[in-house]
C-alpha cells in the first residue's frame, strides 16, 4: 500500500486549467483516468487527510504509485480525451457499463449494390442502416417477416444471392412474394435501392405516408372492382399496422428522444434506456456498473453518455436525451454530443407530461433491473469468494489468490509442441491477458521441459518490465522466445540480455506480461510442479506459489510435497481449479490444431519472398498443379499475369529445394489417389496436401 504523499506533486506543479489526469500503480498501468475543469483543484482532492477520503477514492490513491496529466483547451476536448483513454487503458477504477448481452439490430446494408435487411449485433459498420436495439433477434424476424409483404427486399446471404444468380432461379422468397430477386433481375438496382430506401423510412418512424398511399391504392382497385388486389392491398395494411403494434405509442407528438434512467446504491448502479423515435419505443438496452469509485447520479449519467454515443455520429444521436439528472457541468457534454450529432442536441430533465410519465417507466425498469443483477450475483460472489479461500487455505497461502495463472502443453506426437497461459482475476476469466507459446528450446515430446521452458520465459520478461518498466514491442508474437535475461539465475537457463531496442516505455495498457500472479497452476502431477518451480527458483522469484493439478484422480500438488493434497469433491475450490486447467488445456489445444492444419496447408511456394497468396492461387489455376508448375519453365511461367522473370527464377529455384510429397490417400475410402498429380494441388488452395493419417485417429493422440 502506497503512502500518497510520497508521489503528491509539489506545490504550484499542477496547472490551473482544464485537462485529463491518470493515475498509474506500481507496475506503471493506468488504474483512473478522471477529467477536471481546473486540474489543480481537483488533484488537490485526493492529496487531502486519508480518513476524510470515501473508502473507495481512499483505496485508489493508496494502489497507486504515481499521477501525470495532459492540459487541454477546452473541457469538451477534455471529455473526448478521457472517454479516449477510458476505453485505451480499461482502469480498474473507473466506471465502466458492460451489456449483459449483445443487442441483436435490425440492419439495412445501405452500402452494397442490393440493400439486405438482416440480424446484426456488435460493432456498427460504416454505410449500413440500424434499427433497435431489440431484447431478441426473433422479435427482429417477426418484423421483418411482416414487412416483406410491403417491401419486398433481399434477405438472404451472399452466397444464396450468387447462387440464385447463377441458376437464374430466385429462391423460395421470390416465388411466395416475400422479395422482389434481384438475383434474377426481376427488379433494377435503381428500383430495388428505392425499396429499401422506402424500407428504411417507415421504420425511423414516417408510417403515415405508406398507409395512406396503401389505402388510397386499395380504394381505386375496389372502385375498378379488382377485388383481389384490393384484397391483398388490404393484408398489406394489415401487415404493416400489426408490425407498427409491436411497438406501443409513448408520446403522441412523433418526438425522437433517448431516455436514461438510473438506479444505484452505495455498490452498484444499473442503467436503463429506451429509444423512442416517431413517438414509438422502438429498443431498449441496459447496463449494470460497479462502484468503484464515489461518484454522483449526474457522474453515472455523464458516463453513460460516453458509452451510448461514444462511437455514433449522425442521426444516430437523438435530437433529444432525457436524463434524471444532468451532469456537472452540463456545457460540454451537451456540447459534445451537438458535435457527435452534427446539430442541435437537447439534454435535459423531464418535469411534466407524457415524458416525465415515461421517463418514470424507464426508472422502474431499471431498479427492476438492478434487484435482479443483485439476486443473480450474490450466490456468484459468494461462491467464487468461498473457492478462492478454499484454495488459500488447502495451499497455505498468505492470502486469497486473486490473479491466477494456469499453464498447459499440447502437441500431437511430440509435432507442433505449444504452451497456453491462461489468467483468472477474482475468480473469473481474463481473456485479454490469454497467451501461448511456441516451444522452441528443442524438438521432440518432453511436458516437463516444455513447462520449464514456458514458465522461465513468461518469468523473464516479468522481471525485465520490472526492471526497465517497458514492454515488448507489438509486432513480436506473444511466447515467442526473445531470448531475453533478467533477475539473478537467468544465467544458468542459458539466455542471453535482450537488446534495448526489443522495449518500449511503458504506457500502461493491461494488456501485457507485467502484472505477477499469487497462484501459478500447472496442468500436470509433481514432475510438472517441480519444472515450474525450478524455473521460478533460477529466477530468483520467491513470492509466487505454484500448484498442480492431475487430471487422473484431481490431485493437487505442491513442490517438493510427496503426497498430494486431496480437496473434496464438493469443494467450490477444486471446482475452480478445475475450471481455469480446463480452460487453459482448450486455448492450448485450439493453437496446436491451428498450427497443424497451417502446417498441412503449407506449400514450396510459400517460400518464395514477395509471393502472395493471389499469385499463388493464380499459378494453380493456370498450370493445375503443383507437380505441372514444377516442369513448367520459366518463359511458362512469365507468362502467368502478374510474375516477372526475376520472380519466376525464384520459383523455378524454390521447386527445385523442395521435396515432392508422397501420392495422395483419399482419407474416407483409403485408396491411392491417381499419382499423376500431387497431393491437394489439382484445385483449390496451392499446396494443400490431403493427410495421409485418419483425422479422428490422429486427434485421439493430441497432448
Amino acid at each position: 500500500m502506497a503512502d500518497p504523499s510520497s508521489y503528491r506533486p509539489r506545490p504550484g506543479e499542477i496547472p490551473d486549467s482544464p485537462g485529463v489526469y491518470r493515475f498509474r500503480d506500481e507496475h506503471r498501468r493506468v488504474i483512473y483516468v478522471g477529467k477536471a475543469k481546473s486540474l489543480r483543484q481537483r488533484l488537490a482532492n485526493y492529496f487531502q487527510d486519508l480518513a476524510g477520503l470515501h473508502p473507495r477514492t481512499r483505496s485508489m490513491v493508496t494502489t497507486a504509485a504515481s499521477v501525470e496529466w495532459t492540459v487541454v483547451s477546452t473541457e469538451v476536448e477534455a471529455l473526448q480525451l478521457e472517454y479516449s483513454w477510458i476505453k485505451e487503458y480499461d482502469p480498474r477504477f473507473n466506471v465502466k457499463y458492460r451489456d449483459d448481452k449483445s443487442y441483436p439490430y435490425l440492419a439495412v446494408t445501405m452500402n452494397e449494390e442490393f440493400p439486405r435487411v438482416q440480424v446484426m449485433r456488435g460493432h456498427k459498420k460504416k454505410g449500413v442502416r440500424y434499427f433497435g436495439p431489440y431484447a431478441h433477434a426473433w422479435a427482429i424476424r417477426d418484423t421483418v417477416d411482416l414487412m416483406l409483404r410491403v417491401f419486398p427486399v433481399r434477405t438472404c446471404s451472399a452466397g444464396v444471392f450468387k447462387n440464385a444468380a447463377r441458376t437464374g432461379r430466385p429462391c423460395l422468397l421470390g416465388y411466395i412474394g416475400k422479395c422482389s430477386a434481384p438475383c434474377v433481375e426481376r427488379i433494377s438496382p435503381e428500383d430495388h435501392r428505392e425499396l429499401a430506401e422506402e424500407f428504411c423510412d417507415f421504420m425511423a418512424g414516417r408510417t403515415g405516408t405508406y398507409l395512406h398511399r396503401l389505402e388510397r391504392r386499395m380504394a381505386e382497385a375496389a372502385e375498378e372492382m379488382e377485388y383481389e388486389r384490393a384484397a391483398r392491398l388490404r393484408d398489406d395494411i394489415g401487415a404493416l399496422k400489426k408490425a407498427m403494434e409491436k411497438n406501443a405509442v409513448v408520446l403522441a407528438d412523433a418526438t425522437d428522444a433517448d431516455l436514461i434512467a438510473v438506479a444505484e446504491d452505495e455498490l452498484e448502479a444499473a442503467v436503463q434506456i429506451f429509444h423512442v423515435r416517431g413517438g414509438r419505443v422502438r429498443g431498449q438496452r441496459g447496463w449494470v456498473t460497479d462502484k468503484v469509485e464515489e461518484i454522483t447520479t449526474g457522474a453515472l449519467v455523464e458516463h453513460a453518455l460516453q458509452q451510448l454515443y461514444g462511437e455514433e455520429t449522425g442521426d444516430a444521436v437523438p435530437r433529444e436525451v432525457l436524463v434524471p439528472a444532468l451532469p456537472d457541468p452540463v456545457g460540454p457534454v451537451q456540447e459534445w454530443l451537438t458535435g457527435r450529432r452534427g446539430a442541435n442536441v437537447s439534454l435535459r430533465v423531464p418535469q411534466r407530461g407524457d415524458k416525465k410519465a415515461l421517463m418514470e417507466t424507464v426508472q422502474r425498469n431499471a431498479q427492476q433491473a438492478l434487484v435482479l443483477h443483485k439476486t443473480k450475483r450474490a450466490s456468484d460472489l459468494t461462491t467464487r469468494s468461498r473457492a478462492l479461500e478454499e484454495i488459500s487455505d488447502a495451499l497455505g497461502l498468505d492470502s486469497a489468490p486473486l490473479r491466477i495463472e494456469c499453464y498447459d502443453i499440447s502437441h500431437l506426437q511430440g509435432d507442433d509442441v505449444v504452451a497456453s497461459m491462461v489468467v483468472f482475476e477474482d475468480g473469473l476469466a481474463r481473456k485479454s491477458e490469454y497467451r501461448r507459446f511456441q516451444i522452441k528450446g528443442f524438438a521432440g515430446q518432453d511436458d516437463v521441459r516444455s513447462m520449464h521452458e514456458v514458465i522461465t520465459r513468461r518469468f523473464r520478461r516479468y522481471l525485465a518490465e520490472k526492471e526497465r518498466t517497458g514492454e515488448w514491442t507489438d509486432g513480436e508474437e506473444p511466447g515467442a522466445e526473445p531470448g531475453a535475461q533478467a533477475g539473478p539465475g537467468a544465467a544458468a537457463a542459458g539466455l542471453a540480455e535482450p537488446p534495448a531496442s526489443t522495449l518500449t516505455e511503458d504506457d500502461g495498457r493491461p494488456k501485457r506480461f507485467a502484472y505477477p500472479p499469487q497462484l501459478v497452476v500447472v496442468d500436470g502431477g509433481a514432475p510438472q510442479v517441480a519444472a515450474a518451480q525450478r524455473a521460478l527458483d533460477e529466477l530468483a522469484i520467491d513470492d509466487i506459489a505454484v500448484c498442480g493439478l492431475a487430471k487422473r484422480l484431481e490431485e493437487v500438488w505442491l513442490p517438493g510435497d510427496d503426497d498430494p493434497v486431496v480437496l473434496p469433491r464438493t469443494s467450490e475450490g477444486l471446482y475452480l481449479l478445475q475450471r481455469i486447467r480446463d480452460e487453459a488445456h482448450r486455448f492450448a489445444i485450439t493453437y496446436q490444431r491451428a498450427k497443424r492444419a497451417k502446417r498441412f496447408r503449407s506449400s514450396p511456394l510459400d517460400d518464395v519472398p514477395g509471393l502472395g497468396e493471389t499469385r499463388k492461387q493464380a499459378l494453380i489455376k493456370h498450370f493445375g498443379s503443383l507437380k505441372r508448375l514444377r516442369s513448367a519453365t520459366i518463359e511458362q511461367i512469365c507468362d502467368v499475369p502478374g510474375i516477372g522473370r526475376k520472380t519466376a527464377e525464384t520459383i523455378v529455384a524454390a521447386l527445385a529445394r523442395a521435396v515432392p510429397g508422397g501420392p495422395a490417400v483419399n482419407t474416407a475410402t483409403g485408396e491411392i489417389m491417381d499419382d499423376t498429380e500431387e497431393p491437394g494441388q489439382q484445385t483449390g488452395s496451392p499446396g494443400e496436401p490431403v493427410s495421409t493419417g485418419a483425422p479422428d485417429e490422429r486427434r485421439g493422440q493430441e497432448r
